[in-house]
């Protein structure tokens, strides 16, 4: 491998949370005679699999009860910290109900959800919030008789009173959310109220981010303001991002990791680059 090869394999395989890189052994020799000869380079990058990944969120899913009365089998997904994980899937094959079982919407059938190496197989929605998951449900839920400062003050719920004070980062991603503090949230326009719900659960601070279809009915200018909101919890605040979606563009432009549900299994786990190969791309396709 060439120098100008390292970087875009580690980048690669460091999508996927079971490879790490071990080694790099070089490997140099003279081609050529006297003052003409040129030294070569060829580097090897050594990787290794570990059997067990440390992540914020863990899921070992045996059984996943599906609402439409599909019972799926081994699901597993780990979210790491400061990542983007972007789960895709035709309509009805489970994403909602993976996503409502991390944050304790739905139990699981068997298997275990870990959050920063604590099960929480018998914790309530409310205790996962508090320890530092907020959730984005499809719909966005604002309510809509009340103003957006009320809709972003129910997030305050799982914190101490000391900390009940919506951060500046929140409209500096959303200024209109600033623009439109007393406008009730009915009265807002779809983009406009997934922006809202996004804010709402950054108030609580979380660690983990869970973003159910983010893009669904918002118009394109929004989508873009939202993308750029998720790359910045990434990437400044270190945030670990879990996304449903199934705008591809979306997902391949943000995702660090890709997996890919079908009939409540996980079919699929690859970089976002993946989705640009016909066979994973026949997976999504109604």
């Amino acid at each position: 491998m060439t120098p100008d090869g390292i970087a875009p394999a580690v980048a690669f395989l460091g999508a996927f949370p079971h490879v790490v890189l071990v080694d790099i052994d070089a490997q140099a020799w003279a081609v050529g005679n006297g003052n003409e000869a040129v030294l070569v380079a060829e580097y090897v990058l050594v990787f290794g699999v570990v059997d067990e990944v440390v992540g914020l969120v863990v899921v070992d899913a045996e059984a996943l009860f599906l609402d439409e009365g599909v019972v799926g089998d081994g699901v597993s997904l780990t979210v790491q910290p400061a990542r983007i994980t972007c789960v895709l899937g035709r309509n009805g094959v489970g994403k909602t109900s993976l996503m409502r079982s991390i944050v304790g919407q739905h139990r699981l059938t068997s298997g275990t959800v870990a959050f920063e190496g604590k099960a929480l197989d018998r914790s309530a929605a409310y205790d996962r919030a508090r320890s530092g998951i907020a959730f984005v449900p499809q719909g966005r839920e604002v309510f809509p008789l009340l103003s957006v400062r009320e809709n972003l003050e129910t997030g305050y719920a799982p914190l101490k009173r000391a900390e009940r004070q919506v951060p500046d980062y929140v409209f500096e991603l959303f200024p209109v959310l600033r623009q439109m503090l007393s406008r009730r949230g009915g009265d807002l326009s779809g983009g406009q109220q997934q922006q809202l719900a996004i804010g709402r659960a950054l108030v609580m601070r979380p660690r983990l981010l869970v973003l159910d279809e983010p893009t669904e009915g918002i118009q394109p200018s929004i989508i873009k303001d939202i993308g750029r909101a998720i790359r910045y919890l990434r990437d400044t605040a270190g945030m670990a991002v879990l996304l449903v979606e199934q705008y591809l563009d979306f997902c391949r432009d943000l995702a660090d990791v890709v997996y890919i549900m079908d009939r409540g299994r996980i079919v699929h786990v690859g970089a976002a680059q993946d989705l640009e190969r016909s066979e994973v791309r026949r997976l999504l396709t109604v």
